[in-house]
């Protein structure tokens, strides 16, 4: 059964993640990424968690941080599921004993193929549109088509 869950990223405010939940948002997102506009501080992400309601799952997304700096927020921020968006493989995005989500730039099919067998123990893949500079975030979106039959 496919079903449709919600995560709003980007939340950099307390009164923004509430309003999410409250129209439906089974999870935020906190970008722990310095080159974001939308980038929060641990103690921001605390902020923003700190009043969310049950059952709303909280995402911190990191692109191509060090395990010490990811270490460091998971321990003072209560973070339920991590998305990694650079270049980590498998074998990092298991080392913090939380699910992880794998975002992968699409550029054709075999992204896809390459993605689901490189990262066997992701939760979920995420594809994004491919940027040669940014990873993720842009506004942009690739040929949707090409998931057909992955």
């Amino acid at each position: 059964m496919n079903t449709i869950r919600t995560k709003i990223c980007g939340i950099t405010r307390p009164e923004d993640a509430l309003a999410a939940a409250e129209l439906g948002a089974d999870a935020i997102g906190l970008v722990f990424y310095a080159k974001s506009k939308r980038a929060v501080s641990i103690e921001q992400a605390q902020a923003v968690v700190k009043n969310l309601p049950p059952f709303v799952s909280v995402v911190a997304l990191f692109v191509n941080e060090n395990e010490q700096t990811i270490r460091e927020i998971l321990r003072q921020v209560p973070i339920d599921v991590i998305q990694f968006h650079g270049d980590e493989d498998d074998d990092f995005c298991r080392r913090f004993d939380r699910p992880y989500l794998k975002a992968v730039r699409v550029q054709s099919a075999a992204d896809i193929q390459t993605a689901c067998a490189k990262f066997p123990n992701a939760r979920a893949l995420l594809f994004d549109a491919y940027h040669p500079t940014e990873y993720g975030g842009t506004g942009q979106s690739f040929d949707w088509t090409i998931l057909h039959g992955n």
